[in-house]
């Protein structure tokens, strides 16, 4: 038996060697989360083949990466070099609100910026299938007095200030995420974008009134592009400040406070050139794409957020609202919807000044609709609707105080998870009748022998300069048992 399999056994083993105390205090919730099929589903064959032929270890770290414009998820793995390489673009199914960051409860808008997501926050007993809390309000909105809780990336294809994927979407980016910390990464990156930080976007939307906070956290995408490292995230003075680090000869530690006064940091000069240098060509560009005559992207009109083209082809008047195809997208071409497209789920509106073929598909070739599979009528449901076992922390929590690693959250993430609030969603419109299509297959391609992966990155050893970017987020050696629950101590 390999060290992974050793582990999964000898944790699922303590939760089930106390079942008689827990059955005791009428308390089962703990097994059933150790026994949670959605949570244990394993990576598919394909992309764990995928992450072999990207010199990448299931169990690397991972960062994910949001675009509202383009409605994708980015999931990107650290490979053997040390180094972020993209392993697959998810479209988004729905997502809600405008382009802009959310500011108050009630808003309905899904978050921009920079989290960190941490055991604690990943959810097994969503009432969407699965999900995990992308950590808003994070320092700096609190800073700002921004309001808002238990927003999520969760299943069902429906949302209420979220970002929503189909079932087996969340599935399979769940179990990356749980892989990854099984290999010891503490918590991992979400970048949530309006847009992909391109000059033509910058030019299209330069009169938007959220193009200052945008180009602050444009900022922390060309640290990350530049680097292909995980930028580290620190906020002072009410803005976001990336891969701080003392100045030399400095001998005082850095105290960041997003409302207080920031101290006095230095960038280490490779990665402050090089991100000077992308800045410098980007401006340039988007000043050529002004004057050549961009057209200013028109003011929303009501329109309730955006849905990737390849599922509102799939949905009875469907529209992709505030999304649209981003340049050179792989999804564009996708012959298939990634999962099955709930009965209940209302796409965006269609703006009123665009044919329905138009905005379906935004100039490609319009495509027969299919009628969503049938579902039962459901009650309305809450995003985060765990039981007590939730509350404590969640599943990886649970599992890990069975067995003696530890009590609270990790005190590094940027925002300890709150507890779960009721947010019911949307009740589902009226529709009239319509023809079933055949249901699709949601079940995950079945677990496979897999041929060992070759070893790790030795995170013992000291990293080369040029491999050791300044703020980069430290990772846990990944074959420590310790580790494996190290963000709950």
């Amino acid at each position: 038996m390999n060290n992974r399999s050793f582990v999964r056994a000898l944790v699922t083993s303590a939760a089930l060697l106390g079942a008689g105390v827990l059955m005791a205090s009428c308390n089962s919730n703990d097994i059933s989360l150790a026994n949670n099929a959605k949570a244990n589903q394993p990576v598919p064959p394909k992309l764990v083949a995928d992450m072999a032929a990207k010199d990448m270890d299931l169990q690397s770290p991972i960062l994910v990466r949001l675009f509202k414009q383009e409605a994708e998820l980015e999931i990107w793995k650290q490979d053997r070099s040390g180094r972020f390489a993209l392993l697959k673009t998810y479209p988004i199914c729905r997502w809600s609100g405008d382009l802009g960051p959310k500011v108050k409860e009630g808003d309905r808008q899904a978050p921009e910026g920079f989290y960190s997501i941490s055991p604690a926050q990943m959810n097994p007993q969503s009432a969407y299938y699965l999900s995990f809390n992308t950590g808003y309000p994070n320092a700096f909105d609190k800073a700002l007095g921004r309001t808002g809780s238990q927003l999520m990336v969760h299943g069902d294809c429906s949302s209420r200030g979220c970002y929503a994927m189909t079932d087996e979407q969340i599935a399979e980016i769940y179990s990356l995420g749980r892989e990854s910390f099984f290999g010891g990464q503490k918590q991992f990156q979400l970048q949530a974008y309006p847009f992909k930080m391109t000059p033509a976007n910058l030019a299209k939307h330069r009169n938007n009134p959220n193009m200052p906070f945008w180009r602050m956290i444009k900022d922390g995408n060309d640290h990350f592009e530049v680097t292909k490292h995980e930028p580290k995230v620190e906020f002072c003075e009410k803005k976001y400040v990336f891969d701080p680090i003392k100045k030399p000869g400095a001998t005082k530690e850095l105290v960041f406070d997003a409302a207080g006064k920031c101290p006095d940091y230095a960038i280490a000069d490779d990665v402050a050139d090089a991100v000077r240098e992308k800045q410098a060509t980007d401006i340039a560009e988007t000043a050529r794409l002004v004057a050549k005559g961009t057209p200013v992207a028109k003011i929303n009109t009501g329109i309730d957020g955006g849905m990737h083209r390849v599922f509102a082809a799939r949905v009875p008047e469907g529209s992709t609202g505030l999304s649209e195809p981003g340049d050179g997208s792989s999804l564009s071409l996708m012959a298939r919807a990634p999962g099955t497209v709930p009965s209940h789920v209302n796409p965006p509106r269609a703006p009123a000044d665009r044919a329905p073929s138009e905005n379906l598909l935004m100039g490609a070739p319009e495509q027969p609709k299919l009628a969503a599979a049938p579902a039962a009528a459901a009650p309305t449901r809450v995003a985060n609707a765990a039981p007590a076992a939730q509350e404590e922390g969640g599943f990886f929590s649970n599992l890990a105080r069975k067995v003696g690693l530890g009590g609270g959250a990790d005190a590094t993430a940027s925002t300890p998870p709150s507890k779960p609030k009721a947010e019911a969603k949307q009740p589902p419109k009226p529709e009239a009748p319509k023809t079933a299509a055949p249901k699709h297959d949601t079940k995950q391609a079945a677990a496979a022998p897999r041929p060992p992966l070759k070893p790790s990155v030795d995170t013992a050893t000291p990293a080369a300069k040029d491999r050791n970017v300044a703020g980069s987020a430290p990772i846990v050696p990944p074959n420590s048992f310790d580790s494996r629950f190290g963000a709950v101590r």
